[in-house]
């Protein structure tokens, strides 16, 4: 069970360059010429770095530099059978995950300097906010005709629509972030859990029962489609009834009307949110990326898959297959070392 430690000032204390680089479009190698000899060294290192971080915390995955400073692959040792197959196409998930190093770190800096929830003063400053965005995050909202009835969208909108942020950046201090693997069963990190400033949780995942294991603490749970329609199962999960609760997706009727008959308590709020490029969009990676943006570090605990990356489990039931298991496993390998990269020893943080 590995503990996946996000501080990326030191990504970003080695790599400021490569976020320069990204941002005005020159992560290529006819940019090379235009940089700077610090600038070179502060990209080398960063690749370099992460290749160490990757054989040495990777439990056989190999980081392989692409065509310039910025691409990598993170390729699965050639004895690894996949299990996952592209529902549409029946084809099996690959062992091998390109992803660019620059738009990696570019990009979680951007969320450490913004709001991830929806806000009205969010909706207020897009440019025809209500009648191009506001209706999407609606369920059925194609046919409100784009909120052409303003007041209606706001009546199903304002539930879960705070005027302005509730949350800042770098407001809370340390934060957990925890996944779902039945790993977490392997070691009790209860009380290291519960220490932490602020803890996020995913969809269902219990707390009772399991305190040994994933602590009692929680602050923030983030809910897909499914856990957002049982909302009132879900505010039972945490015995305080304070859990902030966040929708990745869409408000809905049933939602709404449980908010108000229940009645829910709990702060209820809809994500927004950076698109990270990547196959591994599930709950656990919006809940990492909401941590982001409200706390000075944060660690990650259940984000791993079992010993032969074959599929994901639970701690709380049963085996499952999962959705691109091995793009996800690479993919929290590749935020781990981001944050580790210029270690490679990570015996006080695994």
């Amino acid at each position: 069970m590995r503990i996946l430690q996000l501080g990326f000032v030191l990504a970003l204390a080695s790599g400021f360059a490569a976020i320069v680089i990204y941002i005005i479009g020159l992560s290529h190698l006819n940019a090379v010429s235009h940089l700077s000899e610090d600038e070179l060294e502060a990209l080398q290192a960063l690749q370099s770095d992460f290749g160490k971080c990757v054989r040495a915390n990777g439990l056989g995955l190999e980081a392989v530099s692409g065509k310039d400073y910025c691409q990598v692959s993170i390729n699965f040792p050639k004895d690894t059978i996949p299990k996952w197959k592209d529902p549409k196409t029946g084809e099996v998930e690959g062992l091998s995950y390109n992803f660019n190093l620059c738009e990696a770190v570019a990009t979680w800096e951007q969320v450490r300097n913004s709001s991830t929830i929806l806000t009205k003063e969010f909706i207020d400053a897009l440019p025809n906010g209500w009648t191009d965005y506001a209706w999407k995050r609606i369920n059925k909202g194609i046919h409100l005709n784009n909120c052409a009835n303003r007041t209606l969208c706001m009546e199903k909108l304002s539930l879960v629509l705070p005027e302005t942020p509730p949350y800042i950046p770098r407001q809370f201090g340390r934060c957990a972030v925890i996944g779902n693997s039945g790993d977490l069963l392997k070691t009790r990190f209860g009380k290291e859990i519960d220490a932490y400033d602020a803890v996020v949780r995913e969809n269902g995942a219990p707390i009772q029962n399991y305190t040994d294991y994933v602590g009692s603490k929680s602050t923030f749970r983030l809910l897909n489609r499914g856990s957002a329609k049982a909302l009132d199962k879900v505010v039972e999960l945490d015995e305080t009834r304070k859990e902030a609760l966040l929708i990745k997706t869409t408000v809905h009727d049933i939602m709404n009307q449980m908010i108000r008959e229940v009645p829910i308590h709990n702060p209820v709020y809809l994500m927004l949110g950076a698109s990270f490029g990547s196959a591994a969009k599930g709950t656990g990676l919006k809940a990492l990326e909401f941590a982001l943006s409200i706390c000075d570090s944060v660690d990650m605990y259940g984000f791993t898959v079992d010993p032969g990356y074959k599929e994901w489990t639970r701690y709380f039931s049963e085996s499952r297959q999962g959705h691109t298991p091995l793009h996800g496993r690479a993919y929290y390998q590749m935020m781990e070392c981001l944050g580790i990269s210029d270690q490679t020893n990570c015996s006080d943080i695994c």
